[in-house]
């Protein structure tokens, strides 16, 4: 198990197998990361759901906005993390574990599926390797998973992942394409000694 005081989380980076998907770190000098980056986080779902600090509008925001991403995990504060499919390569979506606290060894995950990805349970497949890589090798005990009220399907995937629902957030999360309003958020969080759950 991985010292959680370490001061970087890239070193080795990552590289997780599982479920017929292959998780590895994005790359902001790969100009097929950076594409399939802004594809993912300016699809109309995604900004429907989720605010980013960045709104990517070309190739330029979505390197820097990768960049910084992959800043965090140099850092020590975060693992973002390229879904591709184990058998062709191809991109299919993003999955990351951010660290909130060492000393209480707790975390945030994150995920979108590139629109022509969806529907065959990508999300849940990689968020269950990453949170497994997350407990075992980062030594992080919880996780928590948030996600705009509304957003059914983000809530069956943490369901699936076994991330119970533990409330509502007020004012937790930025208004679709806005910085200066606020909405609601459900909270999930799953522990490192609950039990792992089975695809079904």
């Amino acid at each position: 198990m991985a010292d959680i005081n370490e001061t970087s989380l890239v070193d080795p980076a990552p590289e997780l197998y599982g479920h017929g998907l292959r998780l590895r770190v994005w790359d902001p000098e790969s100009e097929a990361d950076v594409e399939a980056w802004l594809r993912g986080r300016s699809d109309p779902e995604f900004r429907h759901w989720n605010t980013p600090l960045i709104l990517e509008e070309g190739p330029a925001d979505a390197r820097e906005s990768l960049a910084s991403h992959v800043q965090n995990a140099v850092n020590g504060m975060g693992m973002p993390l390229c879904v591709t499919d184990e058998a062709t390569g191809a991109t299919l979506g993003h999955v990351s574990i951010g660290v909130v606290s060492r000393p209480m060894r707790a975390g945030r995950v994150g995920y979108w599926v590139l629109p022509e990805a969806r529907g065959r349970g990508v999300a849940t497949r990689a968020l269950l390797l990453a949170v497994r890589w997350a407990f075992t090798d980062l030594g992080l005990f919880r996780l928590e998973l948030d996600h705009a009220l509304g957003h059914d399907a983000s809530c069956r995937i943490a369901e699936r992942c076994g991330f119970l629902y533990e409330g509502t957030l007020r004012g937790a999360m930025w208004e679709a394409g806005r910085h200066d309003a606020f909405r609601d958020c459900h909270l999930h969080a799953r522990l490192a000694t609950d039990p792992e759950p089975e695809l079904g």
